[in-house]
């Protein structure tokens, strides 16, 4: 899971280029939107949703899951763990 969190972070930071930050700057259990967290928009969801569709072969079906899904770089990876072994 370690290395699945630290590959999200990398494409995260590529995929929205989010130059100022490394991935050792992001706290995997932090929220991905809103105050405390990367402070991502909902451009940045789109992006995000891409990813997965690309990298992952992953799609969401239920739109409502997004905010679950996304709420931070571990819940992303507990979802593709979760989705890739089905």
């Amino acid at each position: 899971m370690e290395e699945l969190i630290n590959k999200l972070k990398a494409e995260i930071i590529e995929v929205l280029n989010l130059e100022d930050i490394s991935p050792g700057d992001i706290d995997a259990e932090s929220p991905l939107f809103g105050e405390g967290g990367l402070g991502l928009d909902s451009i940045d969801a789109l992006e995000l949703i891409v990813l997965l569709e690309k990298n992952y072969e992953i799609k969401i079906e239920n739109p409502q899951d997004g905010k679950t899904i996304f709420f931070s770089i571990k819940s992303m990876a507990e979802y593709i763990t979760e989705h890739q072994a089905a």
